[in-house]
């Protein structure tokens, strides 16, 4: 019983949320919160333009999705499946250090200001 509130209480906030990254545009109103790292330094975190990519994708803009973020939204499919699976216990450390790594390069490298890398900005 306490598993089955717990998916219908997730479900819930999933939709309300997805409802709420369709019906709003984040690039144009700013009802969602901005990105502290980058108000304090300026620099693109690995996050910055996930809720943009996801407005993107919501709208069937696959394309735009993937430039304003390229690692969130390569990463929907894994997320999707453990979330499905829901038993994350049996992840192996070394794929959580793994993903460590690409979130920390995905981050250094969407900020060096050289061509190919400024693709990966928001």
């Amino acid at each position: 019983m306490a598993r089955r509130l717990k998916t219908i209480s997730f479900g819930l906030l999933f939709g309300a949320n997805a409802a709420a990254v369709i019906a709003i545009e984040p690039a144009r109103v700013s009802i969602f919160p901005v990105c502290p790292f980058h108000q304090m330094t300026g620099l693109w975190c690995p996050g910055c333009g996930t809720t943009r990519a996801l407005h993107q994708l919501l709208h069937g803009n696959l394309a735009a999705a993937f430039r304003f973020n390229l690692l969130s939204m390569s990463m929907l499919p894994v997320a999707g499946y453990l979330i499905v699976r829901g038993d994350t216990s049996t992840l192996k450390p070394a794929w959580i250090w793994a993903l460590l790594v690409v979130v920390v390069a995905f981050g250094v490298l969407r900020n060096i200001p050289a061509y190919p890398f400024t693709l990966l900005a928001p």
